[in-house]
């Protein structure tokens, strides 16, 4: 167990608990308010965050900020944005389910530092993971569920979105409904 975030990350920047560290540029720790309310978790870096070291900075990421954006939510000042997998994985694939129980070591202390009462999964890979093993986006986006404590929903992942925009008026309604839970159970999100 860490006790602070720079000991965490400092750690973790020296993973090499599964093969992707072997063919990263960058470790993508994460970004953001590090006692943020609302937590955002994807599946792991693309080639984008990959270069840069920072999660959702592509294409989809943009999307993303547009998303925040629209109810109030902002990746510097009031969310965290973290994946399941912090190095990326070759040719963007899935991470594969060892290299998720590898790393995931690292998100659960991030999660437990932090302490958010809201988590955001977006897309497949992290809905399965952290909330259902039979998670179906597609049906599924934007109930709630609590785990630990923790409400948790699962979202669209912006590179989906990308690839099928007819989906984008269901995700902003998903962030809509986030909104409101945010109301209605933080205290510091808005601040």
């Amino acid at each position: 167990m860490y006790t602070t975030w720079e000991e965490l990350k400092t750690e973790c920047m020296s993973c090499g608990r599964c093969p992707l560290g072997e063919t990263r540029h960058n470790l993508v720790f994460g970004k953001g308010k590090e006692d943020a309310e609302v937590l955002f978790i994807g599946e792991g870096p693309g080639e984008q965050e990959d270069l840069r070291g920072e999660p959702c900075v592509g294409r989809s990421g943009q999307l993303l900020d547009k998303y925040l954006d629209a109810v109030g939510l902002d990746r510097n000042r009031n969310v965290y944005i973290a994946n399941i997998v912090k190095c990326r994985p070759p040719q963007n694939r899935d991470p594969k389910p060892e290299e998720q129980d590898a790393c995931i070591v690292w998100l659960r202390e991030q999660v437990r530092l932090m302490k958010p009462k809201i988590i955001v999964c977006v897309g497949r890979i992290a809905a399965q993971k952290l909330i259902d093993e039979n998670f179906r986006v597609t049906k599924q986006h934007g109930e709630f569920y609590e785990k630990a404590g923790i409400l948790m929903m699962g979202t669209f992942h912006p590179a989906a979105l990308l690839r099928n925009p007819n989906n984008k008026p269901q995700a902003l309604e998903d962030f809509l409904k986030l909104r409101d839970k945010i109301k209605e159970i933080c205290t510091h999100t808005y601040d």
